[in-house]
């Protein structure tokens, strides 16, 4: 579970890693380019009942914090997903169907050649220089 800290409130804001990851994307990319909005959430179901909106805005402090060591994959599609959402005027919501639910593939997933020599080796997607 990583952490949100906004402004000089003492309240951390706690999200996933992997939902962290990809809201940083964009939230980053949009302070970047000056650009304000709003993130809204609703609450966990260990927090009183209800809903929640920051107005992001560049001058007030930001910081993502990470539980896991290693950044995840990242999926453009989520990414895209939010971006369109930051700029609607609802902003981020950060809802069930924006949690990505694919599993996230590791080197441990990929198939390993051990003592071949060849220029090239064929995989399913594309052709993959050795």
């Amino acid at each position: 579970m990583g952490t949100l800290y906004y402004g000089d409130s003492g309240t951390p804001i706690g999200i996933e890693d992997r939902t962290l990851a990809h809201l940083k994307i964009a939230i980053t990319t949009k302070l970047r380019r000056g650009e304000s909005f709003t993130l809204s959430w609703q609450h966990a179901e260990d927090q009183p009942r209800g809903r929640s909106t920051l107005w992001v805005h560049a001058s007030i402090p930001l910081r993502f914090v990470f539980d896991e060591p290693v950044a995840p994959e990242l999926s453009r599609q989520w990414i895209e997903d939010l971006m369109r959402s930051a700029n609607s005027t609802g902003g981020i919501r950060l809802v069930p169907e924006n949690l990505d639910t694919d599993p996230i593939p590791t080197l441990a997933d990929q198939p390993v050649q051990v003592g071949v020599d060849v220029q090239q080796v064929e995989t399913d997607d594309a052709p993959v220089g050795v």
